[in-house]
C-alpha cells in the first residue's frame, strides 16, 4: 500500500516491527487496539479531515482550534494525558520558496499520534516511506521522533546550501560586475531571517517538549529528542554565523564598490581640473573682438599652445606634490 498525504484521513495501525496495517473501518471509528499504536494523518485543507478532526478525533475542542488555525506558531501545549506540538519544516514541492515554511500540527497521546498540514511536506513522506519498508517507528513517540529527525534533517541540508551559496558569492566579492543588481548577499540574509523566524521557537517547543513529556517517552526517546534540540539550537547558531558573514561580505562590497566610484569621480576631477584653465585660455583668445593680441603674429597660435601645454604641466606637477595623482 502506499500511502497518500494528499488523502483527507490516512488511518495507519503500527505493528510494534516497524511496519503498519492500514485501518480497514470507518476512520469515524478509528481507535488504537489495546497495547498498539495508531497513526492518522488528516489534511485538513480538506472538508473531511477538517470535519473528522472537530467530530470524531476526540480531541478537545480548545486543541482541535489550535492545529486549524490558519496561522501558526511553533509551541508546545500540554493538555490532559496528551500534548500538542506545532512545527515546521522548510518548502521542498516544485516551484516553492524553500524559505516558505509548512506547518506540521500534532497532537500525541501514549498509543496515538495525530498529525496534520495543509501541503505535502517531505519529513511525512519519509515516515510513511520508512513504515511502507518495515523499518520505521514502533509507536506513537517514535513517530514524532523520527519525523522531528526528518525536519532537522531537510533544514540542516537547507542551511548547508545556504552556506555554500554564501561561499561562492564571497569568491566573487572583489569583482564589481559579478555582484549584479539585486545582491546575493540580500537574499541569502533575507532566506535566513525567515527561516530562522520559525526554527527559533520550534526549538523552544522542542525543548519544553522533552521536559515535559517523560510519560509519553521512554528514557531513551527523552534523550534522543534533547540531542534533536542540540541540532537545531546548532541551525540556529550556523544561520546567525551565515547572516552576519553575509552582512559583512555585502558591506566589503558597498566598500570596493564606493570606492570604484571615487577612483573615477577623482579621474574626472582631475580631467576637469586640467582642462578649465585650458577652456578659459581657448574661450578667452577665440573671441572675435577688436584688438585681440596675436591676431597680426604668425606665432601666436603655437604661443598659445605652448603656454596651454605648460598651464596643464604645472597642474599635473601640483597634482603630484599633494598626491592627488
Amino acid at each position: 500500500m502506499t500511502v497518500d498525504q494528499a488523502a483527507p484521513i490516512t488511518v495507519l495501525t503500527m505493528d510494534g516491527q516497524g511496519g503498519f496495517q492500514p485501518f480497514e473501518g470507518d476512520p469515524e471509528s478509528a481507535r488504537p487496539t489495546p497495547g498498539g499504536a495508531q497513526w492518522v494523518h488528516v489534511n485538513f485543507s480538506t472538508d473531511t479531515g477538517s470535519d473528522w478532526l472537530a467530530r470524531h478525533s476526540g480531541i478537545a475542542p480548545t486543541i482541535v482550534e489550535a492545529m486549524v488555525e490558519e496561522d501558526s506558531r511553533p509551541r508546545f501545549v500540554g493538555h490532559g494525558e496528551g500534548a500538542l506540538m506545532i512545527l515546521r519544516g522548510v518548502n521542498l514541492n516544485p516551484g516553492s520558496e524553500i524559505e516558505d515554511m509548512i506547518s506540521v500540527r500534532i497532537w500525541l497521546e501514549r498509543d496515538r499520534i495525530v498529525t496534520a498540514s495543509r501541503r505535502h511536506l517531505r519529513s511525512v513522506s519519509d515516515v510513511f516511506d520508512a513504515l511502507e519498508k518495515n523499518d520505521g517507528p514502533r509507536s506513537a513517540a517514535a513517530v514524532l521522533l523520527v519525523l522531528v529527525e526528518r525536519l532537522g534533517f531537510y533544514i540542516g541540508e537547507v542551511v548547508d546550501q545556504l552556506g555554500e551559496r554564501l561561499e561562492s558569492a564571497e569568491t566573487g566579492v572583489t569583482d564589481p560586475s559579478v555582484v549584479v543588481r539585486g545582491s546575493p548577499f540580500s537574499a541569502i540574509r533575507r532566506k535566513t531571517a525567515r527561516i530562522r523566524r520559525s526554527l527559533a521557537p520550534q526549538r523552544e517547543a522542542l525543548e519544553r517538549t522533552s521536559q515535559n513529556v517523560s510519560d509519553l517517552f521512554s528514557v531513551q526517546q527523552v534523550h534522543d529528542l534533547r540531542e534533536e534540540v542540540n541540532w537545531f539550537t546548532l541551525l540556529l547558531e550556523e544561520l546567525d554565523l551565515i547572516r552576519e558573514r553575509a552582512l559583512v561580505a555585502q558591506e566589503e562590497f558597498l566598500g570596493i564598490l564606493a570606492h570604484d566610484q571615487n577612483q573615477r569621480m577623482l579621474v574626472l576631477a582631475i580631467v576637469s581640473a586640467i582642462f578649465l584653465p585650458l577652456s578659459f585660455l581657448t574661450g578667452l583668445m577665440g573671441m572675435n573682438v577688436a584688438g585681440l593680441p596675436g591676431t597680426e603674429n604668425p606665432w601666436s597660435f603655437w604661443i598659445l599652445v605652448g603656454l596651454m601645454t605648460g598651464v596643464a604641466a604645472v597642474i599635473l606637477v601640483l597634482f603630484r606634490i599633494k598626491k592627488w595623482l
